[in-house]
């Protein structure tokens, strides 16, 4: 049996990808399940799913831009199970375009979702952690916040913020017992890159034509062998790129 059994996650961006494949492997492990995101006949879905193979799961819609919805999340979970042991700041957003080309709502909306989105998931579940003297925040980067790329400019710098977020809760909460990841994925087949508007970016994506990229999956069981590690052990970040991704 897992350590993480009978512990309570919330997963946020659940309706697809690494979220859907976070709360899948969660669930298998008896983690009573949280799957949230805007799309609740997905999370509905992915509920029945975790629930029909033994284990324990909920959907609820939230919209993590909104800090009255993530509240409002968090509340459901205690109420449901008691407590909220992991979060994982997963919802993201992706319409790489060039910055000469003034997709300033996208960039908004990457700023609104990346960013504040992570801030308000730690917002909401931070107070009930520290109550409970223990946690776990993993929030999901990419290698870009790492690295710039052009094209990503604001998505970059999206994640550098959650990069350098991360580092500083590690260094406030170490003392407390709430331990922070940050996960780093390179490419991964998800939903991402149909956000994508911008054709000369898409253009640029064709480099990753000869690659096999990540599943899901493979983000899920990195962010399981974080969550798994013994309770001194924090693992402070994970990079995982596809083996012939050069960037």
């Amino acid at each position: 049996m897992s350590i993480l059994s009978k512990k309570v996650a919330i997963v946020t961006g659940a309706s697809s990808g690494i979220g859907e494949a976070i709360a899948t492997e969660l669930g298998k492990r008896q983690v009573s399940v949280v799957c949230a995101a805007r799309r609740i006949d997905r999370l509905d879905a992915l509920a029945t799913t975790i629930t029909g193979a033994g284990g324990h799961a909920i959907a609820v819609q939230c919209d993590v831009t909104d800090r009255d919805d993530f509240a409002k999340l968090v509340h459901i979970t205690r109420e449901t199970f008691g407590g909220v042991d992991i979060l994982i700041n997963n919802a993201g957003v992706m319409p790489l375009s060039f910055m000469e080309k003034g997709h300033i709502d996208e960039w908004d909306q990457m700023v609104r979702v990346n960013i504040g989105g992570v801030l308000n998931g730690v917002w909401a579940v931070l107070p009930h952690m520290l109550e409970a003297g223990a946690g776990h925040i993993i929030n999901v980067s990419s290698i870009v916040g790492r690295k710039v790329v052009p094209g990503g400019s604001v998505y970059c710098g999206t994640k550098h913020f959650v990069h350098a977020l991360s580092e500083g809760l590690r260094m406030e909460l170490s003392s407390k017992n709430i331990r922070v990841t940050t996960i780093a994925p390179g490419f991964v087949t998800t939903e991402l890159t149909n956000t994508i508007t911008d054709p000369d970016v898409r253009e640029r994506f064709k480099v990753y034509d000869d690659i096999t990229p990540l599943a899901p999956v493979d983000i899920a069981t990195s962010t399981i062998h974080a969550l798994e590690a013994p309770p001194h052990v924090d693992v402070n970040e994970i990079v995982i790129r596809p083996t012939m991704q050069m960037l």
